[in-house]
């Protein structure tokens, strides 16, 4: 079994979807003897974003200039890459109502038109089937619980959506929300996270 963990948490050591990432990580590795991990710290070696350059997704010598020939073996690496794990891990903070800029800039290299998507007579259809996605979801305030706050929030709802469109069903969530509303309620928030990890583990086994 191959998993990909990717946390996009700007932090460092200080980042709470981090910490989990990694607890989640650990955790199927020890339910899963001889999982294969392969890391990506989009903080550290995120993409560019979208350009007239990267945009085409042309590879090889279709493309036309050496810029779009360096932009496109970025998005090849990273499209292989996700196309080739049967579990992603990704940890995904709460910035500003949505997820980090370097989260987006990696969804916009893997959803490439003929590898993890296509359109059809019957609409689009996703071609990254059959893989199990968990995202570790933290926020500093609570969003989950009110109409209002679900409002808000463009974390977990465009990540769910977009990785359906490429065809992923089995997506899970590990949350951990107001852990910037004092001790009491970080501490409430990484229990609950602790729990919802256990349960993952309960639902592949």
């Amino acid at each position: 079994m191959q998993l990909l963990h990717i946390d996009s948490a700007i932090t460092g050591d200080m980042s709470v979807s981090r910490e989990l990432s990694a607890r989640t990580v650990q955790a199927w590795a020890q339910a899963h003897p001889g999982l294969q991990v392969d890391y990506l710290d989009l903080a550290q070696d995120a993409p560019s974003h979208l350009s007239a350059q990267s945009m085409g997704f042309r590879t090889g010598q279709n493309a036309a200039t050496e810029a779009e020939r360096a932009e496109n073996a970025i998005s090849e690496k990273l499209v292989t890459q996700f196309l080739a794990a049967d579990v992603v891990v990704i940890g995904a903070p709460f910035y500003n109502f949505s997820i980090p800029s370097q989260l987006k800039a990696w969804i916009d290299r893997i959803a490439q038109p003929g590898r993890t998507f296509r359109y059809t007579a019957a609409g689009p259809e996703g071609l990254a089937k059959g893989k199990t996605v968990i995202i570790v979801s933290t926020r500093g305030g609570v969003y989950s619980t009110s109409e209002g706050g679900r409002a808000m929030e463009h974390q977990e709802s465009l990540l769910q959506t977009v990785l359906g469109f490429l065809g992923v069903t089995d997506v899970r969530f590990v949350r951990a929300e107001g852990v910037a509303m004092g001790p009491d309620a970080k501490a409430a928030a990484l229990a609950q996270a602790e729990e919802a990890i256990r349960s993952q583990l309960a639902i592949a086994a």
